[in-house]
């Protein structure tokens, strides 16, 4: 789980004061690692989305309509 209290942390604290080296390389893979699990929610939320016609039936979405 991506440790978003940390992130808000090193934010701040990079407005404020700014940041060591260390710091800074901890927060660029904290962002990372959280853009990463956005992607895989969102990915996984389009997963799961039936697409209906008209009639309410469900759509194939492996084929091209």
């Amino acid at each position: 789980m991506v440790d978003v209290d940390r992130i808000n942390f090193l934010a701040k604290k990079s407005r404020e004061q700014g940041l060591t080296e260390e710091e800074k390389a901890e927060q660029e893979l904290l962002r990372k690692e959280y853009i990463e699990a956005v992607k895989k929610n969102m990915k996984a939320q389009l997963e799961n989305i039936v697409l209906v016609d008209s009639d309410g039936k469900p759509i194939d979405k492996t084929k091209k309509h």
